[in-house]
């Protein structure tokens, strides 16, 4: 196995550790919180400070691999460093919690939600300064694959951990990280001098206008989570029973990682941006169909179809980041992409907060939104790119 590869195998491993991290908090936060004196009122107001910490991390941290990129080692090292702490205080929380005192339980939280954005956009610096122009569409695919893996066993980690001691969970969790991170650490170190630029068919991809790239991203991600997060369950619950969401919940993510590669070919032949576009219009056509559905195997099988529009977009979307700050803002682009999913992601927590999803009023809106989102992201990315090669093809053109 060549040394990059070794570098996105290892980030693949972590990306799906830290997933599994993530969900394991989610199931025990209740709980802990409880144990630390904190009302249970107040527990998704923590996830939502969870996710306004990772949207300035993501970005601010990207921004700083940047500038460490030429110094591999060092930067490896502060990747490493930086995700020991953030398992070590994760680890931390099922010990701590028990003693009552809501300020160190949180003050974990907070140290964990930080440090934990080191793995998310620096290792695309890595990748965008080490792995072949065109290779770096699939090592994008092999980070996503973990998160889609772990999205997968959700479920089953919920059914399976609930009411359980969260001491083991967060252990082995943190233990497993920590692990990967130190596998990930010596193939950063592994790697050779950065690659040559190369004419990658993904290097056309910086003609798309940055702005609305980052537009249709945010977009995107505000349609997967109100698609999945807030209305994939209660339209399974239409057809079928709260026991059958343990197998119904992960075809999502099934299909999700099914087209992880097509996603890849796609890229490689008509660049990013455009599948990009193709994929957000294949989830849209896919939460469409789940809106309407009227049988049980039809709504299995539109979602499945979201999955695969939005693995197929996401990952198309991390190449796009890569190929548009290819010129060493790599971390920039990469970091804004994850901010902005974790900006979906805080939207999607306040709406719940805000009760938006027992309301009747807008219970038609969020079951159609989705579906508008997917579809104006990929409209809004084909037009700015459309826009931006008729520009270069002017001669009128600065």
């Amino acid at each position: 196995m060549s040394s990059h590869r070794g570098l996105v195998a290892a980030s693949a491993a972590s990306q799906f550790l830290l997933a599994v991290g993530w969900t394991v908090y989610v199931i025990y936060l209740p709980s802990l919180a409880a144990q630390a004196g904190i009302d249970k009122r107040w527990v998704p107001w923590i996830l939502l400070m969870d996710q306004a910490i990772f949207a300035a991390m993501d970005w601010a941290l990207g921004t700083a691999a940047d500038r460490m990129a030429s110094a591999t080692a060092r930067l490896g090292n502060a990747i490493a460093l930086a995700t020991l702490v953030s398992c070590g205080a994760f680890l931390a929380m099922p010990f701590v919690a028990p003693q009552g005192s809501p300020a160190l339980f949180l003050a974990l939280t907070v140290v964990w939600s930080a440090t934990s954005s080191a793995l998310r956009a620096p290792p695309f610096v890595l990748f965008g300064r080490h792995v072949p122009g065109p290779a770096q569409p699939a090592a994008a695919a092999w980070f996503l694959f973990g998160i889609g893996a772990a999205g997968a066993i959700g479920p089953y980690l919920t059914s399976a951990l609930k009411g359980g001691d969260p001491r083991w969970p967060f252990a082995l969790a943190a233990v497993s990280l920590a692990l990967a991170t130190m596998v990930l650490a010596r193939a950063i170190r592994a790697n050779p001098a950065p690659v040559a630029e190369a004419n990658a068919p993904a290097a056309r991809l910086a003609e798309g206008p940055v702005v609305a790239f980052l537009l249709a991203v945010l977009l995107a991600g505000l349609a997967f989570q109100i698609h999945f997060a807030l209305n994939a369950a209660p339209t399974f619950l239409r057809f079928a029973k709260p026991a059958d969401l343990e197998a119904l919940m992960p075809v999502f993510w099934i299909g999700f990682n099914v087209m992880l590669a097509p996603g890849v070919l796609a890229t490689k032949r008509v660049g990013g941006i455009a599948a990009f576009a193709l994929g957000s219009a294949l989830g849209g056509v896919g939460a469409v169909v789940a809106a309407s559905a009227g049988t049980l195997p039809v709504l299995v099988a539109a979602q499945f179809v979201a999955g695969a529009g939005w693995g197929i977009a996401i990952a198309s979307a991390a190449a796009a980041a890569l190929a548009i700050g290819r010129t060493g803002r790599e971390g920039f682009v990469s970091g804004a992409l994850w901010s902005l999913l974790a900006v979906a992601a805080f939207t999607r927590i306040a709406l719940v907060i805000a009760q938006v999803p027992q309301d009747g009023t807008w219970k038609p809106v969020l079951a159609w939104l989705p579906a508008t989102l997917w579809l104006a992201a990929g409209l809004l990315v084909a037009g700015a790119a459309t826009a931006s090669r008729r520009g270069a093809r002017d001669p009128r053109t600065p």
